[in-house]
């Protein structure tokens, strides 16, 4: 199958192969063609699969064929977790807009808002937003969704992870009735289908990314260890093994910031990325990281889904998920695009549990390799993981808030506030029912705050396209329900 057989313009198919594609990977073989009918869709498609093309391809597809001249709206929304992907999109946007793009603009909290400001005054058609930034323009009335033709909820998982599932409601308030809606989701849980059916109107399923599954090409293998070793085992092979480039996962932001800095005194160029660095911040260490002027780079969870960067040959958990579902996501940096990748987990005394939970999940067992010169001690003392558990939603992992929304308000990707004060942080547990001042190890006040997505390299793609022909019809919905009649053409051609 090549991509001039679904239905796609001359104009997208010129840029589709300037960008070098030849064939389109499975997501968009099956979403485009029904994007492009005016279906509304729920696609279960991991990072890595190309399906930023599937929808941003023939959204730009319909929204040029549809285009009246002198008219300025807003007629695309794309709604994402983090500010990173928000990034990341709209660049795609730009990229698959070829010589004639259609103007857009990201919208993501931790800046200022009068620059966003202006560039919605330029009537951008496609706004790429976070959900509580997007809101807050809502509320200050610099941007109008009333003329939205499509919607895209683009990891619409994560965003329910998140606590975001309010703010999404509210959005929804604000568009039109009739538009087009796709849903795009690493998993189909019960909560991904309960959204679905109060989202979408007799929609198309497209499912590429079975629950809970690893990419085939990714080795994954456990390396028993005490905690008080890791670091030297780390550092032992990164030096004394080929690896290239190496992306390791700790639980918290002070542990990502302090094991980059013994890494450095061991000789090895480390850099850290996470929720509390600034914008710049990450850019550097992420481009340092993509020169190869910084071999290991250190993340947490925040960046689990969202660090896009092509060839990486190895994933290391320094430390283990606490959430079994975020070793899916964290490894699932390697082994892209049919490549080959290593998955490495250090698993000491006291992570025996949560490797259960992970091989539970994926219902298979890991290979166990002990290191020579680092077996497990047997007077090694397990120390209690503190964990947090948000009142609502799953538990981010020891010393992380959850983004559950109160009617305080919301922290956006990065623990940036949007507006007024959240919901306290819930009480840390351990999972051996200790206090946290027994706890020892590292306690439980270094909190963890949900994160953007970083991107790097090439974008993964694009694609999406609009429902309705002509004008969608003016005004804002009573609630939430809505939906465009499909395009009857079937194709995005005029």
């Amino acid at each position: 199958m090549t991509f001039s057989t679904l239905g796609l313009r001359p104009e997208s198919l010129r840029v589709v192969a300037d960008q070098g594609y030849t064939e389109p990977t499975p997501v968009q073989a099956r979403a485009i063609p029904i994007i492009l009918e005016g279906r509304d869709l729920l696609a279960g498609a991991q990072t890595g699969t190309g399906k930023t093309a599937a929808f941003v391809l023939p959204m730009l597809d319909g929204l040029r064929v549809r285009r009246e001249s002198g008219f300025r709206r807003i007629r695309g929304l794309v709604v994402v977790p983090t500010r990173e992907l928000a990034l990341q999109v709209e660049q795609s946007v730009r990229t698959y807009g070829g010589r004639k793009p259609i103007r857009s603009v990201a919208i993501y909290g931790g800046v200022r808002m009068d620059r966003q400001v202006r560039s919605l005054r330029k009537w951008p058609e496609i706004v790429v937003a976070t959900p509580g930034r997007l809101l807050d323009h809502v509320r200050q009335g610099t941007i109008d969704l009333s003329s939205v033709e499509i919607l895209v909820l683009d990891e619409a998982d994560r965003m329910l992870d998140m606590g975001f599932i309010h703010d999404i409601k509210r959005i929804l308030e604000q568009l039109p009735r009739e538009r087009q809606t796709l849903l795009f989701s690493a998993t189909f849980s019960p909560k991904i289908r309960r959204l679905a059916e109060d989202l979408l109107r007799n929609p198309e399923s497209v499912d590429v990314a079975p629950r809970n599954a690893t990419p085939v090409p990714i080795r994954q293998v456990v390396h028993p260890v005490d905690k008080n070793r890791k670091r030297h085992l780390l550092a032992h092979m990164v030096r004394d093994r080929d690896m290239g480039q190496v992306l390791v996962f700790t639980r918290t932001k002070r542990g990502a910031n302090r094991l980059a800095e013994q890494l450095g005194k061991d000789g090895i160029n480390a850099a850290a990325i996470h929720g509390n660095k600034s914008q710049s911040q990450r850019v550097r260490a992420l481009t340092a990281f993509k020169k190869g002027e910084a071999q290991v780079l250190v993340a947490t969870d925040v960046a689990a889904r969202g660090l896009d960067i092509e060839s990486l040959p190895h994933v290391v958990n320094f430390e283990l998920p606490t959430v079994p579902e975020d070793y899916v996501h964290r490894i699932g940096r390697t082994g892209r695009a049919g490549q080959e990748g290593t998955a490495i987990s250090l698993m000491s005394g006291e992570e025996r549990e949560l490797m259960a939970d992970i091989e539970k999940l994926l219902k298979k067992s890991i290979e166990r390799e002990v290191i020579e010169g680092f077996e497990p001690s047997a007077a090694y003392q397990p120390e209690p993981i503190v964990t947090t558990r948000p009142k609502h939603g799953r538990s981010r992992g020891r010393g992380e808030r959850s983004g559950y929304r109160g009617s305080g308000g919301q922290r956006d990707s990065g623990g940036h506030r949007d507006h007024a004060a959240g919901r306290p942080a819930p009480k840390a547990q351990h999972r051996s029912g200790k206090h946290p001042s027994q706890a020892g190890g590292h306690g439980a006040k270094h909190q963890q705050m949900p994160g953007e997505r970083i991107s790097a390299g090439r974008p993964n793609g694009a694609g999406g396209h609009p429902s309705q022909a002509g004008r969608p019809r003016p005004g804002k919905p009573t609630g939430p329900r809505r939906h465009a009649q499909p395009n009857r053409s079937g194709h995005a051609h005029g």
